[in-house]
């Protein structure tokens, strides 16, 4: 199986979005029916909103495939602050 670890950029992500981010599915098309043919689960159940929101410490599952959301990183200062 294939362990995917995945920073947000912000408070959440959907979950087709996220299928495209990592690779897992080409096309926002090809993410949305994976979805849509119940072959994607969130925290062990299965997910059947395309557009569900997705945060850190959930842990996406599909055929070959984990992706463990992670909380978006602190920004560093700006240099000369």
């Amino acid at each position: 199986m294939q362990n995917i670890s995945f920073a947000l950029r912000g408070e959440f992500i959907t979950l087709d979005r996220l299928l495209k981010a990592t690779g897992v599915a080409g096309s926002g098309g090809m993410a949305k029916m994976m979805v849509a043919e119940g072959r994607v689960q969130v925290d062990g159940r299965d997910e059947a909103r395309k557009t569900a929101k997705l945060r850190a410490g959930q842990v996406v599952s599909l055929t070959g495939v984990r992706i463990t959301l992670l909380a978006a990183a602190a920004v560093p200062p700006a240099a000369g602050s």
